[in-house]
């Protein structure tokens, strides 16, 4: 269970990575203010980090909700490594800049985190 948290917990760090690594005069003092200027796909490569991160909350609430609901620990983690595989597809489908596949990965991994939330119910 605790390598899910952990490669859910990291997935926003591949954007991250990639956002920034090889890029011109990159600025580790300001960071933020380099990828705003950023365009094309390490612009998108950025977004993709936002995005993962703000989706993390959801996921680990309905884990641990899922858990406390006493849900099959090898269920559940189906379920989750599969949230996983999404969101890194959905990282690289950002990056190569392919918007509907990117929406429908999105809401793929939506509907596999509400899921998730409802296993223990």
């Amino acid at each position: 269970m605790v390598w899910v948290f952990l490669a859910a917990a990291l997935l926003p760090f591949i954007g991250a990575v990639a956002a920034k690594a090889g890029g011109k005069s990159f600025d580790n003092n300001a960071p933020r203010q380099w990828l705003a200027h950023q365009q094309g796909w390490r612009a998108r490569a950025n977004a993709a980090q936002a995005n993962t991160f703000e989706s993390l909350p959801f996921f680990f609430a309905a884990l641990l909700f899922a858990l406390y609901q006493g849900v099959d620990p090898s269920t559940l983690m189906s379920w989750a490594w599969l949230w996983i595989v999404l969101r890194l597809f959905y990282v690289w489908i950002y990056i190569k800049d392919r918007g509907t596949l990117r929406s429908l990965i999105w809401f793929l991994a939506l509907l596999v985190n509400i899921y998730i939330l409802f296993l223990g119910v």
